[in-house]
């Protein structure tokens, strides 16, 4: 299998309120693409906007994909309907799952948002800036 680009987190803040949500749509995004029990159409709209083919916008807009999401709804909400008791047990085993996924989130955004070191910067005699204004002086 060949090396195909897959767009960042920042190219989803066009629908993204906040970058945590721009993360958390790309990992979505991927879980659907990946997803071999979903609609063919939902897998194929998730790798075309994956791979910068399709906006995100102009996915959310395209009447086949957008049926094929609803689709998908109704079968989610007739599945909770029709929620057996192992089921939901089943349902508060994926809490515990989500929560752990939840904790690899956290953990993703504080090595993405933790400062980078090892610049050549010690800090010391102020700032970049400050040099030019001595040469002034």
């Amino acid at each position: 299998m060949t090396a195909h680009r897959e767009i960042q987190d920042e190219e989803l803040m066009g629908v993204a309120q906040d970058p945590e949500q721009a993360l958390r749509l790309h990992r979505s995004l991927r879980t659907i693409a990946g997803a071999t029990s979903l609609d063919p159409d939902l897998r194929e709209m998730a790798r075309s906007v994956l791979s910068g083919g399709v906006d995100i916008k102009d996915a959310f807009q395209d009447p086949r994909y957008t049926e094929a999401v609803y689709q998908r709804m109704h079968e989610i909400r007739r599945a909770a309907d029709e929620q057996t008791y192992p089921e939901q047990q089943s349902r508060a085993r994926f809490a515990e799952w989500d929560a752990r996924q939840q904790a690899d989130l956290d953990r993703e955004r504080a090595e993405r948002d933790a400062p980078v070191h090892g610049s050549g910067w010690t800090g010391a005699g102020g700032t970049a800036g400050d040099s030019g204004r001595s040469a002034r002086r």
